[in-house]
């Protein structure tokens, strides 16, 4: 028998994420499981190719952290009030690495992800998370396309 008790959602905090989140509410109720929201935070290695690299990420890791928080805090304030199933987190490095090992370590029954977060010349550089998500995900993968719910 199949149970999905907990429901993995990446956010990025763009228009893009509060477009999926209905759907990440309408399958939390039905099935009555906790949401877990996690924020990836690009890591320095990201960067290591850019002009100023590593080594001036470094210098604002800690602030872009605190904004990262801080973004967290608003998005749960004005999306998931009255739903008392959520938990959060904030992790830092390869999104793609980092979903998996949360979806890993909360025992992530399904992961629900937006397929189109970033566009152009962002997405080339950084790749498909949704993508690198649905080949590598130990559980099932549900992507919404946000740019098509028609909301």
């Amino acid at each position: 028998m199949v149970e999905i008790k907990k429901i993995l959602f990446p956010v990025d905090f763009t228009t893009s994420s509060t477009k999926v989140l209905p759907y990440v509410k309408y399958m939390a109720e039905k099935l009555a499981a906790t949401i877990h929201i996690i924020h990836v935070v690009r890591g320095p290695e990201e960067f290591s190719g850019f002009e100023m690299g590593a080594a001036w990420y470094a210098s604002f890791e800690g602030e872009i952290l605190k904004g990262a928080e801080q973004a967290m805090t608003n998005f749960l304030e004005d999306n998931m009030t009255g739903i008392d199933a959520v938990e959060s987190s904030i992790k830092l490095g390869d999104a793609v690495e980092q979903i998996l090992k949360e979806a890993d370590n909360i025992g992530a029954d399904l992961i629900i992800i937006g397929t189109h977060g970033r566009k152009g010349l962002e997405k080339i550089m950084f790749g498909s998370v949704a993508e690198g998500v649905v080949k590598r995900a130990e559980c099932p993968v549900m992507t919404v396309n946000p740019h098509k719910t028609g909301k």
